[in-house]
């Protein structure tokens, strides 16, 4: 997996149209001053996250993220910007950002459902330190935005969950619409499951036409680079948010018969379920180092019945439980922890 991300070249001058110099900001981040003059901006994890922590010191504006994550100017949305907001639904959108997200990043939109509920999270699949709070609220900012944009609503989340300590939550309240859970074990934007399935006022098929295409091409392109199985994993990857995929679940997000998968990993000497279970156990090693989710909420996020189940599947996999692995990992060097939680 590529440790690379796509800066956006609009980041600039937004930063300048809300009061901060970009050279300001990157001599705060210890990045090069040429960054933002380069054709494609593209950064590792590492200086991602550094980027946004330079924002958020430069900065002393509480709101700075928040006001960072809306854009109100549709002529500055991307293509992937611009395929969520035409799509049919607010979840057909979150569904289509986190389809496309993978061509500009190492990073993942997840959506997690739970009875009445659907949780959108941002998972950093290089990361080895934690996602900069102001980073956290340009995504959930985003997000929101194109949910009440595309529905022409004052979309509100149930609740908005952050690992950070509390602070200021009157401005995270009045802008977010609902309560703010701190001290949370993720950082996840929490829907009424009925808000995601509104329909877009913004649905443009055409343009989806237009659009989509492309995105598909490239992400053709670059899957193509890909084995077969490791792609098919990625893809498990993604459908393994509390549920249990089947074999019809991937052949479907391959665009093949189940007849047709079932001979492909033939041919490359996997069988289905042992593909499920390396997804299973690297998304594991990713939870464990990288949130402090409890045990059996990784259990229901791996698709596992109970907790007893990941453990017993978890001791085959590491000859140890969760909780010591994790304590193990997080005692060792930087670069063998990266090893063990790429997903």
């Amino acid at each position: 997996m590529s440790n690379r991300f796509r800066v956006s070249s609009t980041l600039p001058r937004k930063l300048e149209e809300l009061g901060l110099s970009p050279d300001a900001v990157l001599r705060q981040a210890a990045l090069p001053i040429g960054l933002f003059n380069q054709d494609k901006i593209q950064v590792s994890t590492e200086e991602f996250f550094a980027l946004y922590r330079g924002i958020a010191e430069s900065s002393n504006d509480p709101a700075f993220g928040l006001k960072l994550g809306t854009e109100e100017r549709v002529e500055r949305y991307d293509p992937i910007k611009i395929a969520a907001l035409s799509a049919r639904s607010f979840r057909d959108a979150v569904e289509r950002l986190a389809r496309y997200k993978q061509l500009t990043c190492p990073e993942e939109i997840r959506l997690v459902e739970r009875g009445s509920e659907s949780a959108v999270q941002f998972v950093w699949l290089l990361a080895r330190e934690k996602e900069p709070p102001l980073l956290v609220d340009v995504c959930f900012a985003w997000i929101l935005g194109i949910g009440r944009r595309g529905t022409s609503r004052p979309v509100n989340p149930n609740r908005v969950e952050l690992q950070r300590a509390p602070a200021q939550r009157e401005l995270y309240e009045r802008y977010f619409g609902c309560p703010i859970r701190f001290k949370a074990n993720q950082n996840a934007l929490v829907f009424r499951k009925a808000d995601m399935d509104l329909p877009f006022v913004t649905y443009n098929a055409e343009m989806l036409a237009i659009v989509a295409p492309q995105l598909e091409a490239e992400l053709t392109q670059q899957l193509a680079q890909k084995t077969f199985s490791e792609q098919a994993k990625a893809i498990l990857k993604r459908l393994l948010a509390g549920q249990r995929p089947g074999i019809a679940d991937l052949a479907r997000e391959l665009h093949l018969s189940t007849r047709t998968l079932q001979r492909r990993l033939t041919e490359q000497g996997i069988t289905f379920q042992r593909l499920l279970e390396e997804a299973r156990r690297e998304l594991a090693h990713h939870y464990l180092l990288h949130s402090s989710i409890e045990l059996s909420e990784t259990a229901y996020l791996l698709g596992y019945e109970d907790a007893n189940s990941f453990f017993r599947a978890f001791h085959h996999w590491e000859g140890t439980s969760p909780g010591q692995w994790r304590v193990l990992q997080k005692s060792s060097p930087p670069t063998a922890q990266a090893q063990a939680g790429a997903p």
